[in-house]
């Protein structure tokens, strides 16, 4: 099955205690993407500025990424600057500027409209809902969201949580969405509002998995060094829906190992900075970490 992700393609700008990049290549669909097409064809649906830069555009196409539905316009790209202290935590945001992306209407192409899995990436829930819209009864819909629009954007928010399969959020973001201070009881309360799945990330400590009254938890990927958690969880995202995208099934089984394999392309991710770790990845080093990720969790 292929996937079609809509998101923002960002240049970031990150510091972190190991370093910085200036101006890399980054955003939710530019992740997603480079982790699923591991898996699967993937569609891609986002708008860049006229000094995106070839690079960019190398990183897209020679990962085999479908780009007929990228957009370039008069303007600047999306960039984003942020820091992150010692110990990962609480990133601050320096800026935020969204240039060309403030009057992106995602415009699916028709060859798209028919794709099987849609990953709606973090982005106005305005534009998720015009993206189902456009999209011709796929078998699965995927969402990520954020504080910013729960608290700002409920109304269209929930609208587009009963349209949905899967969402995908944080902690913080569970319990804002619900109210609920329990994530048990959060995560419980979000199927009331549309999703049969939600997946909590929870960073450092893994994410979890809620479906039919089930729970499962995956823990993360231990790393040594985290240079730039940018990006990651989306890039978790990609390995998720990637790996379901490949088998074609959506039984609990399927979801379980769909969590391993979301954790273990993600963890690949914070060793450096950039999406550049995903160009590197092949199977042998992807399974050589949920092999990795199984015996941590299974008593010998």
């Amino acid at each position: 099955m292929s996937i079609l992700v809509v998101g923002s393609i960002v240049l970031d700008h990150i510091r972190s205690p190991y370093g910085s990049s200036e101006g890399a290549l980054g955003g939710s669909a530019v992740y997603f993407a480079g982790a699923a097409c591991h898996y699967a064809p993937v569609r891609l649906v986002g708008v860049v500025g006229d000094d995106f830069p070839e690079e960019g555009n190398e990183f897209l196409t020679q990962s085999g990424i479908d780009t007929m539905g990228l957009t370039r316009v008069a303007g600047k790209t999306f960039q984003y600057e942020a820091e992150y202290p010692a110990d990962m935590q609480d990133r601050k945001t320096i800026r935020t500027d969204l240039n060309v992306f403030e009057h992106f209407r995602p415009e699916i192409p028709e060859s798209y409209r028919d794709t099987p899995i849609v990953f709606l990436g973090n982005i106005d829930p305005v534009l998720q809902i015009e993206v189902l819209d456009q999209v011709k009864g796929p078998k699965h819909v995927a969402a990520d969201t954020m504080n910013y629009w729960i608290h700002g954007h409920r109304e269209n928010l929930i609208k587009m949580l009963g349209r949905i399969d899967t969402l995908i959020l944080n902690d913080s973001e569970a319990r804002e969405l619900t109210g609920e201070s329990n994530l048990v009881a959060a995560m419980k309360a979000i199927t009331a509002l549309g999703p049969s799945i939600v997946i909590l990330k929870k960073g450092e400590h893994g994410a979890l998995l809620y479906q039919d009254g089930d729970f499962f938890h995956v823990p993360a990927f231990p790393v040594e060094i985290v240079k730039d958690p940018t990006g990651a969880g989306d890039a978790f995202a990609g390995g998720l829906l990637g790996f379901i995208a490949r088998c074609g099934k959506f039984d609990r089984r399927t979801w379980m190992e769909a969590m391993q394999h979301g954790t273990a392309v993600a963890s690949f991710v914070v060793e450096e900075f950039g999406p550049a770790p995903l160009r590197q990845l092949d199977h042998d080093k992807i399974e050589s970490r949920i092999a990795r990720l199984r015996a941590m969790v299974t008593l010998p």
